[in-house]
Order: structure tokens, then C-alpha cells, then sequence
């Protein structure tokens, strides 16, 4: 589809779902709250939808207690998307990663349209903005807003929802992810009065007492393989009962591998009921996305990517193991 064509699309105020990932994170609910207060001042009709719940952390963010979340709002959720005329995929770019929500974004007529930044997009919608250098969908959201000419409209709350996803993307602007045009952009909204300091201390000052011993527990346990500069760090299911793991819990501890100097790879390692969640972080021409999309299932980008494993807590970290050990 034409961009031209999109545009004359949202200005005749269309009904619009947008849907983001499992598991969002700052960036997936940051770019999905900003477009959305975008298109609602445009007089769009206008519905977020979650795949599954997400961290408190981000409660904050302007519209956040009108997103639909899979498991608590489907019989809507499927309204939603059987009437929208415009569906956005934000910050994922396969539909597989969504299960059911996906499934229903499939048998849609709307005009899909996907804004993402991961590597290796599949091809289901009618329009495709698909940029691996960027540093978050978030700074892809802001420049789409730009080109519909609709940067005016971005006000306080929806400046502070886009500098969320950019923020935590580029792990506070320290990835090499990072330009200057994500410091141009992020100066524009800081001129249209979004509080950067209320949004960092929202998101990384909301520690609990039970979180810090939780990061204390992997730390003091974290296996550092000196001689293949990679960290293991891993919580089984009985840590989840240990610690009363909420969600969010866990984000970020996957970056501390990465703090000591002759670490080249972090991956934390998380068993849940059936399935064992894999994060992988790394440093310069590391490519975690290859390893995970070629060894566990998954994907991302070349210095973060996830992954999962149906086996066992410790049969997955074995595995990882010997890969690592014959790859040296």
C-alpha cells in the first residue's frame, strides 16, 4: 500500500486496533500508547491490544488503562479486530510470536500495517516500515507521525509514551543502536514538554525489597565461562515460589553479564511451567539473533534477541553449553 493511501486512510477517521507483542516491554507499550494518542486526536477510533499482561512499571503511561489484554478482554479483543479497518503490528514482525491474537489478525480485512525494527520480517501486511538500525519501533513511531504530518499533535503525554520506548531500547541511550538522529528525535520531544526524568525514574526507580533480593540471588549465583566470555544466569520454578516473582520482575538482570569488561554475551535463562524463556544480550559483532533463531527458536537483533526451549531448566543450559563449548 502507498503511504499516500495510508494517509488519506487515518484522516477519514477509521476504526484501528493496535497490537504489539507477548511480554511487551517499554518500548512495545511506549510506541503503542504514543501512536495511539496520536490517531485518537485525529478522531480515530482507537483500541490497544496486548497478547498477554505486562509490567506494572508501565501502568503510568497516558491510555494504559483502556489496553486490552488477551486472557482478560478476548470476546473485545475479537470485536476489535473483526471491525478494524486498520490493524498496526508494533515492535514484532510475525504473527506466529502473538498465538491466538495473531491467528485473528490473520483472517482480518483490515489494512494491515506493520512499524518494527527486528530482523528478518515476515511479509502479512499491505504496508511494511521495517528498519533494523533503528533504535526502537518507539523512534520509528515518532518519525511515522512526522511524515503523516501530524508532529504537532504530539503533546506531553504522548511525548513521554515514545520517549519510554526509546529509553528502554537503548538501555538509557548507552546501545550502539544509539544516533543522533535518536537524540534529534528525542530532543523534540522533550521541547514538547515530556518530563524524561519522571519517565527514567518511573521505570527504573520502582524497585521492590522482594526484586532486589531476586537480582541479589542471580548475581551471587550467575556462572561466568571466563575462557567464552559469557555469563549464565538462570531462575527455575521454584525461584519464581522463593520470590514471588511478579511480571517485570526479571527485566534487565540479562545486562548485568555484560558490566564486567571481558564479557562478550549474557544470557539469562528462566524456567516456567512448560517452557524455559531465554534472554540474550551482547556486546560489538556478537550475533546473539543468529544463535537464538538457529538454536532456540527465536530471534531479534544482533545484540539482543530471546529465545525459548521445551526441555528442562538444566537440559536447555547444558545444551547451550556444549554449543558454546564446540563453537571455541
Amino acid at each position: 500500500m502507498e503511504f499516500q493511501e495510508l494517509q488519506s486512510i487515518l484522516n477519514n477517521k477509521p476504526k484501528v486496533g493496535i497490537v504489539t507483542h507477548k511480554n511487551p516491554d517499554g518500548d512495545a507499550m511506549g510506541s503503542s500508547l504514543g501512536l495511539a494518542g496520536i490517531l485518537k486526536k485525529k478522531g480515530c477510533e482507537v483500541a490497544v491490544i496486548a497478547p498477554t499482561d505486562y509490567p506494572a512499571f508501565l501502568n503510568w503511561i497516558k491510555g494504559n488503562e483502556e489496553v486490552l489484554v488477551w486472557g482478560k478482554n478476548n470476546k473485545l479483543i475479537k470485536n476489535v479486530v473483526k471491525e478494524a479497518d486498520v490493524l498496526f503490528c508494533l515492535d514484532f514482525n510475525a504473527l506466529h510470536r502473538i498465538d491466538e491474537v495473531g491467528e485473528l489478525i490473520s483472517k482480518s480485512d483490515g489494512k494491515k500495517v506493520m512499524i518494527d525494527h527486528h530482523q528478518q520480517p515476515d511479509d502479512f501486511v499491505d504496508y511494511m516500515i521495517s528498519d533494523t538500525s533503528a533504535s526502537s519501533t518507539a523512534e520509528m513511531v515518532y518519525e511515522f507521525i512526522t511524515k503523516l504530518g501530524d508532529e504537532g499533535l504530539i503533546d506531553s503525554d504522548i511525548g513521554e509514551a515514545l520517549y519510554c520506548g526509546i529509553m528502554t531500547d537503548t538501555g538509557s541511550f548507552r546501545f550502539p543502536s544509539t544516533t543522533n538522529k535518536t537524540h534529534y528525535i528525542v530532543g523534540g520531544i522533550i521541547e514538547k514538554g515530556a518530563d524524561h526524568s519522571m519517565v527514567h525514574r518511573r521505570i527504573y526507580d520502582s524497585n521492590t525489597l522482594r526484586r532486589l533480593k531476586l537480582l541479589g540471588y542471580c548475581l551471587m549465583n550467575m556462572e561466568v565461562l571466563d575462557r567464552y566470555k559469557v555469563v549464565i544466569i538462570k531462575i527455575s520454578k521454584e525461584d519464581h515460589k522463593t520470590y514471588n516473582i511478579q511480571k517485570g520482575d526479571t527485566e534487565g538482570i540479562v545486562n548485568y553479564g555484560l558490566s564486567m569488561p571481558h564479557i562478550q554475551c549474557s544470557v539469562f535463562f528462566r524456567e516456567d511451567d512448560d517452557i524455559v524463556k531465554i534472554s540474550f544480550r551482547s556486546k560489538d559483532d556478537y550475533n546473539v539473533n543468529e544463535f537464538a533463531r538457529k538454536h532456540f527458536n527465536g530471534g531479534g537483533h544482533i545484540n539482543a534477541a530471546g529465545g525459548m526451549s521445551k526441555d528442562s531448566l538444566e537440559v536447555t543450559i547444558d545444551k547451550f553449553k556444549k554449543i558454546i563449548l564446540s563453537q571455541k
